[in-house]
């Protein structure tokens, strides 16, 4: 069974990002090296601050549009909820100079906001 992932990804100066993928190691290691030029390379969002999961392929791609449909304020708060600090999830996945990645853990669709 495959996993998707929602994520939002920001910045020092707390610009939001909201994405889709079914690898987000993959994706983060992508993100944080700036290998797909664009809105995020440009802007430096390689912070994961927010990810749910789920198995759904259709979920997960109705889930990020209801997502980057929201107010800044309720995706601020999305992400809040669970990330009250803003730190990044994903800081500890890559070793600085390895691009070795460690599992993140999951959370859910079913049942989110």
């Amino acid at each position: 069974m495959r996993t998707y992932y929602v994520y939002i990804l920001t910045n020092a100066t707390h610009k939001l990002y909201v994405g889709m993928t079914n690898d987000l190691q993959r994706r983060m290691y992508e993100h944080k090296r700036k290998l797909v030029p664009g809105f995020t390379s440009r802007y430096n969002l390689s912070w994961l601050a927010y990810y749910e999961t789920t198995s759904d392929v259709h979920a997960a791609i109705a889930r990020e549009k209801q997502i980057k449909g929201w107010l800044r304020s309720r995706k601020t708060a999305l992400l809040e909820s669970a990330n009250p600090h803003w730190v990044d999830l994903s800081a500890e996945w890559f070793d600085a100079l390895d691009s070795s990645p460690t599992s993140p853990d999951t959370r859910d669709l079913s049942g989110s906001a």
